[in-house]
């Protein structure tokens, strides 16, 4: 499978790392910047965010404007949505990796219809197109 190639560059987010997981993020803009420190359950303080909620947080709201943009496409009202991401980090061989639940509440559309939604959303998504194929990611309508 080769890389994506993006046809036109619209946005290029920087962001600058110190002192990996026990540091800092900032963003050029300054409109990021957050001590970044391993959460408990990796033997950190947990007085910080974390790289995984970062990119759970990036993730849920890409995803769900991912999902407005379908909706408006197909002329579908969704009323309120809510997208949670669930990032799960663990070993892979020698190395470590990504897992990923996105639980969607679209509670005023019928089941069926909002679970379409939510796999035409996954097509679209930039998060979920970067993705595919190298981690595993569960949709979950609830």
């Amino acid at each position: 499978m080769s890389p994506t190639i993006l046809e036109k560059r619209l946005y290029t987010a920087t962001a600058t790392a110190t002192a990996g997981r026990d540091g800092r993020v900032k963003s050029d803009d300054g409109h990021l910047d957050v001590a970044v420190v391993p959460p408990r359950a990796l033997g950190g303080s947990g007085a910080g965010t974390n790289p995984e909620q970062l990119f759970a947080g990036g993730y849920a709201a890409c995803f769900g404007s991912a999902l407005g943009h379908v909706a408006r496409a197909q002329k579908i009202t969704t009323g309120p949505v809510s997208i949670t991401a669930n990032v799960t980090i663990g070993p892979v061989g020698k190395g470590f990796g990504l897992a990923v639940e996105l639980l969607a509440s679209i509670p005023e559309l019928p089941r069926e219809q909002a679970e379409a939604l939510l796999r035409a959303a996954h097509e679209v998504c930039p998060y979920s197109n970067a993705t595919r194929g190298n981690i595993v990611v569960d949709l979950r309508l609830v």
